[in-house]
């Protein structure tokens, strides 16, 4: 009997548990489901954000990043040492968000921008590519329909506000 994976590539932890069990060779059978069922919050918003409110996420999350080269990164090649561990991959399957949002966070921060490339190196471009292309092609993915936006949009703007 083969370890199922129930797993959903658009959640950060679950593209740290795949990337990690395809890195080390642990046999799985992937059971991909949909936690959002289809619905992409940020294309389902599907509505304008407000320039304060972007440019206080954008403070910060460039905060955060300081924070994670300055406290944690620091001078060394993974984030808890020499060699790569799961808390790299749970740190970048995080950080692919914004990535697949438009927001070249690894732009002008060439420390975080050496420690991803050391990531991707560690456990393969192509498995990298393959736990985030659902995050990466989030932008061109259609709106959601309205009446599941008008039933949910209550409840997902709560969440964010």
């Amino acid at each position: 009997m083969v370890l199922e994976l129930y797993l959903d590539l658009l959640s950060q932890p679950c593209r740290a548990v795949y990337i990690f069990a395809k890195k080390n060779g642990i046999p799985f059978e992937l059971r991909a489901v949909e936690l959002l069922k289809g619905v992409m919050l940020p294309v389902f918003l599907g509505e304008p954000v407000s320039p304060q409110m972007l440019a206080a996420t954008l403070a910060e999350l460039d905060e955060t990043l300081q924070l994670l080269e300055d406290q944690f990164l620091q001078n060394k090649a993974f984030l808890a040492g020499p060699h790569i561990s799961l808390a790299d991959l749970v740190a970048v399957t995080e950080l692919m968000h914004p990535v697949g949002a438009g927001c070249q966070i690894f732009e002008g921060r060439p420390k975080l921008a050496a420690w991803q490339q050391r990531v991707v190196a560690a456990v393969g471009e192509e498995l990298f590519r393959e736990a985030h292309e659902v995050i990466l092609k989030a932008r061109d993915s259609p709106p959601a329909d309205p009446i599941i936006k008008q039933k949910l949009m209550p409840g997902v703007l709560a969440m964010i506000r």
